[in-house]
């Protein structure tokens, strides 16, 4: 039976760093502990913070970004879970209000109003007292039509700091403090590149996180009230057409290589592929299994350089993925897929042999390579996308291209982002496009029916026996 609502709050910041991911990861397990069927969202392209929430609250999580798709796809997809979930967790990125330009665009904030969810603040009180009234006071008042329903004062020092800071916040605002954290002596989920550091590197540790946040959250935080607010939201969006349209053909197999080392992918990209009509086979590099018959690849982003001599001593695969690039596979790699597919890496001044496809070298700095939104129009034939496309995505990787000046064949050319060198980005061997830029289905809805294409033509090529098969161009 259809709610008539569907129950939601969103966490936000002042800033990347204000805590508002630990605290979204023990609301999220507190709800759920308290018989909550919780549906969580991370605002913004963000992998690692996704998979995070996931483990939380014990189901996927899915991210919503106005800019990745369009705004009434973000509708559609938000509310296409409100039948099967209790209430929906969100968790914002960077500031409130930070967006693409002065106006905010793409924003939290943006994203808040555009699905009517409360926000509740998170805010760093380092070193603050009454001038957080100022804060909460200029948030509330910033932009119309934004429901700041509450706020939780993070990282606050001892009883006379809390009572300081919410008299002060109650005194001059009509923001209610939903609860006043203390500072942790140690942050339970340590950071480095690329944020949080991932769940495949915790193993058996994971569930005291959660232990530990989550008795966090229940000591400090009106827990009935959050509820209430998640309760007090508009009735749902109507949802007009299906997020993905169903094609029924001929299943072709697409193999997803999804392990300790490459695991950054969006969930509703695998239900694009199913609904275009691909069955999912997921597979590993790291170790020596050998691998069914597939008409295709996808290799996703993840942390190949912390893995790569494990991928370095698995010369099978290896040497496996050379040979179905040149037989003329279509494969499609983001990111880590595209190192993997490299000559070597360089990581912690140790090189590293990958699987030679392309003729380059990655090296791994300590500073973001490239980092942001992607815009780009494709200017070269390939399987994936046909050519004068409009490209949206984004980018955030460390590593680079050590041997620029070489002569590759690029696919995408960028208006805005880094790509592999100079605004160059999708390098093309036969039926590979492997780029740094991360799509997500719902802005990109030619890629998977392509994929599923390309695929097809694969397999079609293989059952005549006249392999290597040849170049194959999207449509």
């Amino acid at each position: 039976m259809e709610r008539s609502c569907f129950p939601r709050f969103l966490l936000a910041g002042l800033r990347g760093g204000s805590g508002k991911t630990l605290v979204s990861l023990g609301l999220g397990r507190v709800l759920t502990e308290k018989g909550y069927k919780i549906k969580a969202f991370k605002k913004g392209p963000d992998y690692i913070d996704a998979k995070w929430l996931s483990l939380a609250v014990g189901s996927e999580a899915s991210n919503l970004d106005p800019f990745l798709f369009p705004k009434n796809k973000v509708k559609d997809l938000f509310f296409s879970f409100r039948d099967d979930f209790d209430l929906a967790l969100v968790e914002g990125n960077r500031g409130l209000f930070d967006g693409k330009d002065i106006y905010g665009s793409f924003s939290t904030a943006e994203l808040a109003k555009l699905l009517g969810i409360p926000v509740i603040l998170v805010v760093d009180c380092t070193k603050i007292t009454r001038t957080m009234a100022a804060i909460v006071l200029g948030i509330n008042s910033f932009e119309p039509n934004l429901n700041l329903a509450g706020v939780i004062l993070n990282r606050t020092a001892g009883p006379r700091h809390r009572k300081i800071l919410r008299d002060s916040i109650e005194y001059y605002t009509d923001v209610p403090v939903l609860g006043i954290l203390p500072k942790l002596k140690t942050n339970p989920i340590p950071e480095r590149h690329m944020g949080l550091i991932s769940d495949q590197e915790y193993n058996q540790e994971v569930g005291k996180i959660f232990q530990t946040l989550s008795k966090v959250c229940k000591d400090n935080l009106d827990i009935e009230r959050i509820i209430n607010i998640a309760q007090e939201v508009p009735l749902f969006h109507k949802i007009k057409v299906p997020l993905f349209n169903r094609i029924n053909k001929d299943e072709v197999c697409i193999g997803i290589v999804k392990d300790s080392a490459f695991w950054f992918y969006y969930e509703e990209n695998f239900k694009a592929l199913e609904a275009a009509g691909a069955k999912l086979k997921f597979l590993s590099l790291l170790d020596d299994s050998p691998w069914p018959e597939i008409d295709a690849l996808y290799i996703g982003g993840g942390f190949p350089e912390t893995l790569a001599l494990q991928l370095e001593n698995n010369r099978f695969k290896r040497q496996l993925l050379n040979n179905l690039a040149n037989s003329g596979l279509p494969i499609y790699a983001e990111c880590g897929g595209l190192m993997f597919l490299s000559r070597s890496i360089t990581f912690h001044e140790n090189t590293y042999q990958m699987a030679n496809v392309f003729p380059i070298d990655i090296g791994v700095q300590k500073k973001p390579k490239g980092h942001g939104y992607v815009e780009g129009e494709i200017n070269l034939k390939n399987p994936f996308f046909p050519k004068g496309y409009k490209l949206l995505g984004h980018e955030f990787h460390y590593s680079y291209c050590l041997n620029e000046r070489i002569e590759l064949d690029f696919a995408l050319n960028l208006a805005r982002g880094v790509g592999v060198c100079s605004g160059k980005d999708g390098i093309i061997y036969k039926n590979v496009f492997a780029s740094y830029t991360h799509i997500h289905a719902l802005g990109n809805p030619k890629w998977a029916r392509n994929f599923v294409l390309a695929a097809k033509q694969y397999q079609l090529y293989k059952q005549s026996n006249t392999l290597p098969a040849p170049k194959i161009i999207a449509s």
